[in-house]
């Protein structure tokens, strides 16, 4: 396997022969996985303790949920629900901690607390300061693909090739990054999965991983619980969705998924783990 790394601030990984996993903590009172688990402050704290030491390479912390057909909060709101909880995270954890928002307001103030890694499902789109935020601060960040908005993404979504067309808008985004500044080594991209695709759309994107790499960068893969799963297996319950996950996170890892996004932290690991002692 090829080297690749990624820049996160002035750390440089290297994720050729060791994938990362991005343990996910929602501190929203709708995230469609969770419900409001981890909405209070406390909760959430002891959650990104247990994260990382169940061996999570990342945490996201993300303070507006972005399932289909929500609304946007506000951002004094989104503030009010990341910051504290990245800040007392930061002093009880080592690992980089990433800003799950399309707010360069908030992702500055994030950047203040601790963190150190953008996710913007916008991909900079959602918002003209962030990415020459991620410039001034020089930050990693993650730019994932959606079609449409949260609130109407999924009403319903088309696309002439989802292959082409994914591949194309990482390669324009990435030229945008440059022009705004951006470390090249420090961007990392997402198909985002579930953001405007059918059922067809998440498979064909997933099975051609390789054919989405833009510039030789990490690929981030989030498919961790959502309801795409419930689908192929035929079932409605959340609980019947871990093992499809890990399932996936051992399958991607081999197809050139780099981070993986997931909720169930523990397992995901060592699904990872065991599907690296077989690369080449």
């Amino acid at each position: 396997m090829r080297e690749r790394i990624w820049k996160i601030g002035d750390e440089v990984v290297d994720i050729s022969k060791r994938g990362m996993i991005m343990g996910v903590l929602n501190v929203t009172p709708d995230s469609f996985s969770d419900g409001g688990e981890f909405f209070e402050p406390d909760a959430a704290i002891v959650r990104g303790v247990q994260i990382a030491s169940e061996g999570a390479d990342i945490i996201d912390v993300g303070g507006e949920s972005t399932r289909p057909g929500t609304e946007p909060v506000s951002v004094k709101e989104e503030l009010r629900r990341v910051i504290p909880v990245i800040e007392k995270l930061r002093a009880k954890i080592d690992i980089p901690i990433s800003i799950d928002t399309s707010k360069s307001e908030v992702a500055s103030a994030a950047l203040d607390a601790g963190a150190s890694i953008i996710n913007d499902v916008t991909a900079g789109r959602g918002d003209e300061k962030m990415l020459p935020l991620a410039t001034k601060r020089k930050t990693a960040v993650v730019l994932m693909h959606m079609q449409g908005e949260p609130r109407t993404m999924q009403n319903n979504p088309r696309y002439k090739d989802v292959i082409a067309e994914v591949a194309d808008f990482f390669r324009q985004q990435y030229a945008r990054a440059l022009e705004c500044g951006v470390d090249p080594m420090a961007i990392a991209f997402d198909p985002g999965i579930g953001f405007g695709k059918t059922l067809e759309h998440n498979l064909a994107l997933l099975k051609n991983l390789e054919r989405l790499r833009a510039h030789d960068r990490p690929l981030v893969v989030g498919v961790s619980r959502k309801s795409f799963l419930g689908k192929l297996i035929g079932s409605s319950e959340m609980s019947d969705r871990l093992t499809p996950t890990i399932a996936l996170t051992a399958t991607l890892r081999g197809r050139g998924a780099d981070i993986i996004r997931v909720h169930d932290v523990n397992e995901n690991v060592a699904a990872l783990r065991a599907a690296e002692a077989l690369l080449p």
